[in-house]
Protein backbone atom coordinates (compact mmCIF):
# COMPACT_ATOMS: atom_id res chain seq x y z
CA UNK A 1 0.00 0.00 0.00
CA UNK A 2 1.21 3.42 -0.80
CA UNK A 3 2.17 6.13 1.56
CA UNK A 4 1.51 9.17 1.30
CA UNK A 5 4.10 12.48 2.93
CA UNK A 6 2.67 14.16 5.81
CA UNK A 7 2.88 17.52 4.19
CA UNK A 8 3.93 19.63 7.58
CA UNK A 9 6.03 21.63 5.19
CA UNK A 10 3.93 21.87 2.15
CA UNK A 11 1.61 24.02 0.97
CA UNK A 12 -1.95 24.07 -0.87
CA UNK A 13 -3.97 26.41 -3.17
CA UNK A 14 -7.41 26.57 -2.19
CA UNK A 15 -10.01 26.00 -5.44
CA UNK A 16 -12.26 28.91 -4.47
CA UNK A 17 -9.72 31.36 -4.07
CA UNK A 18 -5.91 30.24 -5.43
CA UNK A 19 -4.57 31.76 -2.13
CA UNK A 20 -2.15 29.64 -0.47
CA UNK A 21 -2.49 27.76 3.12
CA UNK A 22 -0.58 25.28 4.74
CA UNK A 23 -1.41 21.57 3.68
CA UNK A 24 -3.10 20.74 6.69
CA UNK A 25 -5.33 23.77 6.89
CA UNK A 26 -6.79 22.63 4.00
CA UNK A 27 -10.72 21.25 4.20
CA UNK A 28 -12.31 19.38 1.92
CA UNK A 29 -15.49 20.72 0.74
CA UNK A 30 -18.54 18.03 -0.06
CA UNK A 31 -18.21 18.98 -3.72
CA UNK A 32 -14.94 17.55 -3.15
CA UNK A 33 -13.08 21.52 -3.16
CA UNK A 34 -10.10 21.69 -1.14
CA UNK A 35 -10.35 25.40 0.45
CA UNK A 36 -9.00 27.44 3.26
CA UNK A 37 -10.41 27.28 6.70
CA UNK A 38 -11.56 30.98 5.84
CA UNK A 39 -13.86 29.82 3.13
CA UNK A 40 -14.74 26.42 3.97
CA UNK A 41 -19.01 26.39 3.84
CA UNK A 42 -20.93 23.19 4.94
CA UNK A 43 -23.14 21.28 3.23
CA UNK A 44 -26.69 22.59 3.29
CA UNK A 45 -28.73 20.08 4.65
CA UNK A 46 -31.52 20.29 1.57
CA UNK A 47 -28.77 19.52 -0.55
CA UNK A 48 -29.22 15.90 -0.54
CA UNK A 49 -28.92 12.86 0.08
CA UNK A 50 -32.06 12.53 -1.41
CA UNK A 51 -34.70 9.61 -0.52
CA UNK A 52 -35.32 7.20 -2.85
CA UNK A 53 -38.88 7.69 -3.63
CA UNK A 54 -40.74 4.58 -4.62
CA UNK A 55 -44.47 3.17 -4.92
CA UNK A 56 -44.46 0.12 -2.71
CA UNK A 57 -47.49 -2.49 -2.57
CA UNK A 58 -46.79 -4.29 0.39
CA UNK A 59 -47.68 -3.02 4.14
CA UNK A 60 -44.65 -3.47 6.58
CA UNK A 61 -46.96 -4.53 9.67
CA UNK A 62 -50.34 -5.80 7.62
CA UNK A 63 -53.13 -7.45 9.61
CA UNK A 64 -55.79 -9.38 7.86
CA UNK A 65 -59.26 -7.94 7.47
CA UNK A 66 -61.63 -8.64 10.67
CA UNK A 67 -65.00 -8.28 11.13
CA UNK A 68 -66.11 -5.91 14.12
CA UNK A 69 -67.95 -6.50 17.47
CA UNK A 70 -70.82 -5.48 18.37
CA UNK A 71 -70.94 -2.26 20.33
CA UNK A 72 -73.32 -0.29 22.07
CA UNK A 73 -75.30 2.59 19.86
CA UNK A 74 -76.37 5.79 21.32
CA UNK A 75 -80.01 6.05 20.92
CA UNK A 76 -82.22 9.20 20.17
CA UNK A 77 -83.48 11.16 23.03
CA UNK A 78 -86.11 9.39 24.63
CA UNK A 79 -86.39 6.45 22.56
CA UNK A 80 -89.02 4.90 24.32
CA UNK A 81 -92.75 4.53 23.86
CA UNK A 82 -95.06 2.34 25.88
CA UNK A 83 -98.24 0.95 24.67
CA UNK A 84 -101.93 1.15 26.11
CA UNK A 85 -102.26 0.85 29.79
CA UNK A 86 -101.52 -2.34 31.95
CA UNK A 87 -99.27 -3.69 28.65
CA UNK A 88 -95.59 -4.85 29.06
CA UNK A 89 -95.00 -3.79 25.22
CA UNK A 90 -92.55 -1.10 24.05
CA UNK A 91 -91.77 0.25 20.98
CA UNK A 92 -87.97 0.98 20.49
CA UNK A 93 -86.89 4.19 17.85
CA UNK A 94 -83.29 3.26 16.39
CA UNK A 95 -83.09 4.59 13.25
CA UNK A 96 -81.66 2.58 10.52
CA UNK A 97 -81.03 -0.66 13.45
CA UNK A 98 -79.95 -3.57 11.11
CA UNK A 99 -81.44 -5.80 13.47
CA UNK A 100 -83.91 -8.99 12.88
CA UNK A 101 -86.28 -10.68 14.93
CA UNK A 102 -85.21 -12.44 17.65
CA UNK A 103 -82.13 -10.63 18.34
CA UNK A 104 -81.50 -10.20 21.71
CA UNK A 105 -80.79 -6.06 22.79
CA UNK A 106 -79.83 -4.93 26.19
CA UNK A 107 -80.78 -1.56 27.20
CA UNK A 108 -77.91 0.65 28.98
CA UNK A 109 -77.82 4.04 30.65
CA UNK A 110 -82.27 3.69 30.73
CA UNK A 111 -84.45 6.28 33.14
CA UNK A 112 -87.19 4.75 33.91
CA UNK A 113 -91.01 5.82 32.56
CA UNK A 114 -94.84 5.28 32.54
CA UNK A 115 -94.44 2.20 35.37
CA UNK A 116 -91.22 0.60 34.26
CA UNK A 117 -88.00 0.83 36.75
CA UNK A 118 -84.95 1.37 35.16
CA UNK A 119 -83.99 -1.97 36.57
CA UNK A 120 -86.33 -3.42 34.33
CA UNK A 121 -85.23 -2.22 31.37
CA UNK A 122 -81.87 -2.59 31.91
CA UNK A 123 -81.99 -6.52 32.46
CA UNK A 124 -78.74 -7.78 32.59
CA UNK A 125 -80.10 -10.56 29.94
CA UNK A 126 -81.33 -8.43 27.36
CA UNK A 127 -84.79 -9.06 25.56
CA UNK A 128 -85.90 -10.89 22.56
CA UNK A 129 -86.86 -8.03 19.88
CA UNK A 130 -89.73 -8.10 17.41
CA UNK A 131 -88.74 -5.67 14.46
CA UNK A 132 -91.67 -3.67 13.32
CA UNK A 133 -89.77 -0.91 10.68
CA UNK A 134 -86.07 -0.52 9.80
CA UNK A 135 -86.11 2.34 12.23
CA UNK A 136 -88.40 0.77 14.84
CA UNK A 137 -88.82 -2.78 16.74
CA UNK A 138 -90.57 -3.43 19.88
CA UNK A 139 -89.79 -6.00 23.26
CA UNK A 140 -92.17 -6.83 26.55
CA UNK A 141 -90.85 -5.80 29.36
CA UNK A 142 -90.26 -8.77 32.19
CA UNK A 143 -93.04 -7.99 35.09
CA UNK A 144 -93.97 -4.39 34.65
CA UNK A 145 -96.83 -2.76 32.67
CA UNK A 146 -98.07 0.46 31.60
CA UNK A 147 -99.74 2.83 34.04
CA UNK A 148 -101.12 5.41 31.52
CA UNK A 149 -100.21 4.53 28.01
CA UNK A 150 -98.65 5.83 24.85
CA UNK A 151 -95.65 7.39 27.29
CA UNK A 152 -92.69 8.72 25.70
CA UNK A 153 -89.37 8.12 27.44
CA UNK A 154 -86.02 7.05 28.57
CA UNK A 155 -83.60 9.77 28.78
CA UNK A 156 -81.00 10.80 26.61
CA UNK A 157 -77.97 8.72 27.22
CA UNK A 158 -79.76 5.58 26.51
CA UNK A 159 -78.05 3.11 24.65
CA UNK A 160 -78.52 -0.29 22.57
CA UNK A 161 -76.34 -3.14 22.21
CA UNK A 162 -75.62 -6.43 22.91
CA UNK A 163 -75.57 -8.65 26.26
CA UNK A 164 -71.64 -8.44 26.51
CA UNK A 165 -69.59 -5.54 25.36
CA UNK A 166 -66.23 -6.54 24.39
CA UNK A 167 -63.54 -4.38 23.02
Amino acid sequence: MAKFAKGKHAYGISDRSGMRYKYRDLKKEWNGSLVGPDEFEAKHPQLGPFRTVSDPEALRDSRPSRIENAVQVLLVLNPFTSHEAGSGLITVREFGHGRTTGDTVRFRTVYGFDGFTKAVLEQASGYSITVVTTDSYTFTANGETATIGGIVGGGGRATAGPITVSA
